[in-house]
This record gives C-alpha cells, sequence and structure tokens, in this order.
C-alpha cells in the first residue's frame, strides 16, 4: 500500500497537516463548498484513482455538519475510483450515546457508525473512544488509539514529584484511571458523582488519600468542565494542595473555557483531537499536546500492514 493520500474535512486541518509532515508526504487538496441554502458540496481536486486515502475528520462541534462532510467527502473519492476509504475520527462525537438509558431513547452511536458504514468507509482509526463498545457497533476495521503515551510522557517530565495521585471523576473512569495511574506510578482515588439531569453533575464524597498531594484528574474527555470543577473543589477541601485536569478530547462547550478560568484547576492537558479555540491558546491554564505523530505513525503502520496495538504494549 505504498500508493496512498490524506485528505481533511474542515475541522482537523492543522493536525492533518502536522500528520503530512511527520510521514512526508502533500496533504491531498479537495474543495468543500457551502450554497447558500446550507448545502454542502466537494469537489476532489487530484487524482486518487487506484489510491488508498485517509480521511482526517474529528466529528466535533459542530457535530452534524462535520459528520456530513466526512460522508459527502467520502463519497466523491469513492466515485472518483479511491481503491478505499479510512476514516481517521480522533474525535468520535454522539460517543456518548452508546446506550438506551430511557425508555424510547436512540442509541445515536450505532447510528453515526452505520452512516459511516454506509457511506463507503472501510476502516476507521479512532482515538480514546468514550465507550470501548463502540467499537462493536461497525462493520468494518476499527483500530482504536490511545492518546496516553502522549499524555504520559508530558506528565512524567514536568508533574510527577513523587506525591501525585490520579483521581476519576466517577467510578465508570476507574479502570482507564488505575492504568494511567499504573504507567506513572502513582496513587489513584475517585470522586462520587450523581448526576440528575445531563450536563449536570454533584460531587458528592471523595474516595481515597488526597491530603497533601498534586491530584490530577484524569478523563477521556471534558464537555462543560462543570463535574471536573466540582471534583477539583471537593478535593481541595480533603486536603490536596493542587487540583490539574488532564483528558484527551477538550469539548468545552458553553462557558466551560471560563469556568476553567476562575477554578482552582492549576493546569488542564488536553490534546488537539478537538482543535483547540484562540480562547484556550490565550489562556495560561491550558497546556495542548498534539497527537500528530501518533496518528502518524499510525496510519504508516496500517499501510505496511505492522501492529497497530505495539505502540502501547
Amino acid at each position: 500500500m505504498d500508493n496512498f493520500k490524506i485528505f481533511c474535512g474542515t475541522s482537523n486541518a492543522p493536525l492533518a497537516e502536522a500528520v503530512c509532515r511527520y510521514l512526508d508526504v502533500p496533504l491531498g487538496v479537495a474543495e468543500i463548498r457551502r450554497f447558500s441554502d446550507g448545502e454542502l458540496s466537494t469537489e476532489i481536486s487530484e487524482s486518487v484513482r487506484r489510491c488508498h486515502v485517509f480521511v482526517l475528520q474529528s466529528t466535533c462541534p459542530p457535530t452534524n455538519e462535520h459528520i456530513m462532510e466526512l460522508l459527502i467527502l467520502t463519497d466523491a473519492l469513492k466515485r472518483a475510483s479511491a481503491t478505499s476509504v479510512t476514516a481517521v475520527i480522533p474525535y468520535y462525537g454522539y460517543a456518548r450515546q452508546d446506550r438506551k438509558v430511557k425508555p424510547r431513547a436512540p442509541i445515536s452511536a450505532k447510528l453515526v457508525a452505520d452512516l459511516i458504514t454506509t457511506s463507503g468507509i472501510s476502516r476507521v482509526v479512532t482515538v480514546d473512544l468514550h465507550a470501548g463498545q463502540i467499537q462493536g457497533f461497525f462493520n468494518i476495521p476499527v483500530d482504536h488509539i490511545y492518546a496516553a503515551p502522549v499524555l504520559l510522557k508530558y506528565i512524567k517530565e514536568n508533574r510527577n514529584n513523587g506525591d501525585l495521585v490520579i483521581v476519576s471523576p466517577d467510578a465508570g473512569g476507574m479502570e482507564r484511571a488505575r492504568t494511567f495511574a499504573k504507567g506513572l506510578d502513582a496513587g489513584l482515588a475517585m470522586t462520587d458523582k450523581r448526576r440528575p439531569n445531563p450536563n449536570q453533575a454533584q460531587i458528592m464524597n471523595v474516595i481515597g488519600d488526597v491530603e497533601g498531594k498534586s491530584v490530577i484528574l484524569f478523563d477521556d474527555l471534558v464537555d462543560t468542565a462543570g463535574t471536573a470543577i466540582q471534583a477539583a473543589e471537593a478535593l481541595i477541601r480533603n486536603g490536596a494542595k493542587s487540583a490539574s485536569l488532564c483528558c484527551t478530547h477538550g469539548v468545552f462547550s458553553g462557558k466551560a473555557i471560563d469556568r476553567i478560568k476562575d477554578s482552582v484547576l492549576e493546569e488542564v492537558i488536553i490534546t488537539d483531537t478537538i482543535p483547540p479555540s484562540l480562547e484556550m491558546l490565550d489562556c495560561d491554564k491550558f497546556k495542548i499536546l498534539t497527537i500528530a505523530d501518533l496518528l502518524g505513525e499510525s496510519i504508516k503502520r496500517i499501510t505496511t500492514g505492522e501492529s497497530i496495538s505495539s505502540l502501547f504494549n
């Protein structure tokens, strides 16, 4: 599979350019236009005949727009006689709707998987799915890669001073936090969360020893930041000397960034699976790490038939 090309939608252009620099290949040229009625149209500006094409596109806000871009790009590439299309989706939107939590509710993560498969995409590469079982929603291969090596490297070099405790914001994230804490040889704790309504959470208790410790809240994604800030406040009340936040996907919707600026959080460590806003770049609390090399190496190994899982052993 030497004959491959990389294209991107509008959600991750800087990340796609960085991936191309890692692989030393040019970024494919495609024009994405919007008609006055809001419809999208795409034109591939170079030949992709008999090429294996990778399309890099996070389905981050505006989620529906970016999903449609991905589907329309794929359709254009398939009709231009691309041999295969692999969707590289650093952030998979709708991932939190992975099961029925109420009667007569949709499983939107499955619906999006069906749309992606039906569009003609033959493989998916994604980063830190909110729920691992989403891989089973696809009838095509899914390479689930992890941002942990990038995050661990930064914390080991800058924050691991012997008194570190990794904190899961809820019971559901304990396995993820435990693996992360093991990689840092750090302590482990958890906050007890109740969620009375969507995007609302109440931190009730802290489980574990955090007194006199530097704590890092660890999660796969942060949206409104309400849970993280409440958890940080609870940890400080329980004796933690500092509280930071580390996650792969920084959604930060609504007034999340303003909340973080005014919060007790000392640092927020995220990756660029979702492009950072100018407001985030201007705030000293945010440390944004790139996963370009990780994605680039994964793409390289797919084209050469090497193991991807060995990246995380």
